[in-house]
């Protein structure tokens, strides 16, 4: 059997990471997808190597043998047998047929007999998609979805319905999720063919913040602003919290800037019944302006005192 490349096919180095394969292995898929290419040959033949390719190197065991044995690496454990054998014989030379890379330009018709072994292989046996039964079927597509909302619209769970490719999905949106967080919604992708599953749905989420609050996971920030007399002698105010309001205390000699924290006043906790973030305010102090004579006379009587 010729050796063929699997890096080489899936486009990346020898060094690849996993999450690098991965991520290969899923544009790949999706490029050369029957769904995409119907009646297409050649991108058939090459979505079944991309999946041959992400079967071997995205398994941390077939991957070493791979890297080892290259073309033979299937037959690893025999050879690892062998020289076990002719180690303990005190002769150990290396069996033929395996280590080393070539190149190998990916043509159409060039698969192993693994691809075959795995997915029922040749026309008759049909495709199939990568980590799923030998049934022969090719996994259907994902399809990918955004939805707009509110940063008040996620503050409570509520339900939605979504029209994907005609059909009326109903979603339930937990309190509390993130901008740009992604979910899935299991089988409602694209229809598998030849008996293999649905894709699956991936709705990420754009939350648009128009409040006055700054978001930061659970926890909500704001900024509120007290006059000078409020900060000097103390008192209180009554500040905004996203589902209300309420009165706060002001400690007198309050600084600018100075920080409160508002226990389970900010954002509900994704997923956990409940349960809030906090709520810090900072108090931003508003000067006095066009103060009277009167006014003037007094502020100096009072920097006399202190100094």
């Amino acid at each position: 059997m010729e050796f063929i490349d699997y890096y080489k096919i899936l486009g990346v180095s020898k060094n690849a990471t996993e999450a690098e394969i991965k991520k290969a292995y899923r544009k790949l898929a999706r490029k050369y997808h029957p769904d995409l290419n119907p009646n297409d040959k050649e991108a058939e033949q090459k979505f079944k190597a991309v999946n041959e390719a992400n079967e071997v190197l995205s398994n941390k065991e077939n991957r070493k043998k791979y890297d080892e044995y290259g073309k033979d690496w299937k037959h690893a454990d025999q050879f690892e047998q062998q020289k076990r054998q002719r180690q303990s014989q005190g002769s150990y030379q290396t069996a033929g047929g395996f280590g080393g890379y070539t190149e190998h330009d990916f043509s159409g018709s060039d698969f192993s007999d693994f691809f075959e072994s795995m997915f029922g292989g040749g026309a008759s046996g049909g495709p199939r998609s990568s980590g799923r039964g030998r049934t022969g079927g090719f996994r259907g597509q994902d399809f990918n979805a955004e939805l707009q909302l509110d940063l008040k619209d996620v503050f409570e769970t509520e339900k939605r319905v979504l029209t994907v490719n005609g059909k009326n999905i109903r979603l339930t949106i937990p309190a509390g999720v993130e901008n740009g967080q992604v979910i899935k919604i299991k089988g409602k992708g694209g229809t598998g063919m030849n008996g293999g599953p649905n894709g699956d749905l991936l709705i990420q989420f754009a939350v648009i913040n128009n409040t006055n609050f700054k978001r930061d996971g659970s926890n909500l920030y704001s900024t509120e602003t007290i006059d000078l007399y409020t900060a000097l002698l103390g008192g209180d105010v009554t500040v905004n919290t996203f589902d209300g309001k309420v009165k706060l205390k002001v400690k007198p000699e309050t600084q600018n800037g100075t920080k409160v924290k508002l226990k389970g006043k900010g954002f509900p906790v994704y997923k956990k019944e409940g349960q809030f973030g906090d709520l810090y305010i900072t108090f931003e102090i508003k000067m006095p302006t066009n103060l009277s004579a009167k006014e003037k006379e007094l502020f100096r009587e009072l920097k006399d005192l202190k100094s």
